[in-house]
């Protein structure tokens, strides 16, 4: 990684997955129609209900949408993650316990922004907060800790601990500082799901050093087998307390509904009443239709399961096209395939170039969703490509085809 000490932190964002992803690429002319693997946007169709909605409330577009939403919202976020987790009745308050945001994008972000502020303010005057971040890692976790002006430390999640990073093994010294931790479970982009006793384990930490732990659920719907462990459970496990901790989940995978920008926060009431006036002062409410329409999105589960099962299908096609290929592993959860293309003698860059060269498929080098170790430019995604599985069975096949006709 090249020296940045005199580059400024905005022209650092600029080091982002898909303006990299379009310079290895944007000189190459496919052999082959493209189909689009490297975003992870569902191209379903979301329940009709979303459209009935918004039209039924279109006298709210006149009004500015209150920065904590309606009580039939945060109602019905509540109600949803009481039955999703198996939580107690009382467990959570639709009043302090949760606020919507738009998407999740914005609020993980400025997330990390109050964490630090948060963190600083406890520590001497010449020590730096940290955030800790998975690597591989969605690039929105690194732009708030760069932003935050905050130490970014790497923790990599690779195979020999089943891509679910050690946060809590980390140097005391390093828990002191520590601001804020960022997890993605279900895992993006590598698919996988901590356990709840690594969750316990995190939050447990999180507490003992006053840190927040920010866990990113916004894939909690799609799995396999069984739902997914999430930052409720962990809460529930260890006490009735929410102290240390916030949970982010959105319609966006859930429902398919991606464009709607409609995302939820629950939590800790402090942190949210501090997270929440600093979105009053610069982020984005949610519209008074959209926010209506999201309402009835996470009161309504019959979508959800047909979502899921689409879901299903696709990993099983992914499993029956690619699993007899070296480096396939299927997702425990998540639409994402974390592929090993160093089996076949590629770079994740390597692969990606092939594919879209010979295949018209579009994918995302691993290398591209880490941070290089700054002494070795080595990242733990260097051998690997993401593929997301997004589109209709007839189209995965078809990519899955052609993954498996250039890696053998």
């Amino acid at each position: 990684m090249s020296d940045q000490s005199n580059t400024s932190l905005v022209e650092q964002l600029y080091d982002y997955p898909y303006n990299r992803l379009n310079k290895l690429l944007g000189h190459i002319k496919p052999d082959q129609d493209a189909l689009l693997t490297h975003i992870g946007e569902p191209q379903g169709n979301p329940p009709k209900l979303l459209e009935d909605t918004v039209a039924k409330n279109g006298h709210l577009w006149s009004k500015y949408p209150p920065i904590k939403g309606t009580i039939e919202f945060r109602q019905a976020a509540i109600d949803w993650a009481i039955k999703r987790y198996n939580l107690p009745e009382n467990y959570l308050d639709p009043e302090t316990h949760v606020i919507p945001v738009n998407g999740t994008r914005e609020a993980l972000f400025q997330a990390g922004l109050y964490a630090a502020d948060r963190k600083r303010a406890q520590l001497n005057n010449n020590e730096q907060p940290i955030i800790c971040l998975p690597n591989p890692l969605y690039h929105v976790y690194f732009g708030a800790a760069l932003m935050g002006h905050a130490e970014a430390v790497m923790v990599d999640a690779t195979e020999d601990n089943h891509f679910i990073p050690d946060f809590e093994s980390l140097p005391e010294e390093t828990l002191r500082r520590t601001a804020l931790v960022y997890l993605c479970t279900p895992g993006n982009p590598v698919g996988t799901v901590a356990s709840l006793d690594r969750l316990k384990a995190m939050l447990e930490a999180a507490r003992k050093y006053d840190f927040i732990l920010a866990v990113d659920e916004c894939y909690s719907e799609i799995w396999t087998d069984e739902p997914p462990a999430g930052g409720l459970d962990a809460a529930k496990a260890i006490g009735d307390s929410l102290d240390n901790l916030l949970v982010f989940n959105s319609l966006s995978k859930r429902s398919s509904a991606p464009g709607l920008r409609c995302g939820m926060v629950i939590g800790e009431t402090k942190l949210l009443q501090d997270l929440n006036m600093l979105r009053g002062y610069g982020g984005a409410q949610v519209p008074g239709p959209l926010l209506a329409a999201a309402t009835e999105l996470w009161k309504d589960d019959a979508h959800v399961v047909e979502n899921r099962d689409l879901y299903r299908r696709l990993i099983s096609i992914a499993d029956e096209e690619l699993g007899n290929l070296a480096g396939y592993r299927s997702p425990d959860a998540a639409f994402f395939v974390w592929f090993n293309t160093s089996k076949h003698g590629l770079s994740g860059e390597e692969a990606a170039a092939k594919l879209w060269q010979e295949e018209g498929i579009k994918v995302m080098p691993g290398r591209y969703m880490c941070r290089a170790d700054e002494k070795t430019d080595k990242s733990p995604g260097d051998d690997y490509i993401r593929l997301a599985l997004v589109h209709d069975e007839k189209t995965v096949k078809e990519i899955c085809t052609r993954v498996r006709r250039s890696l053998t």
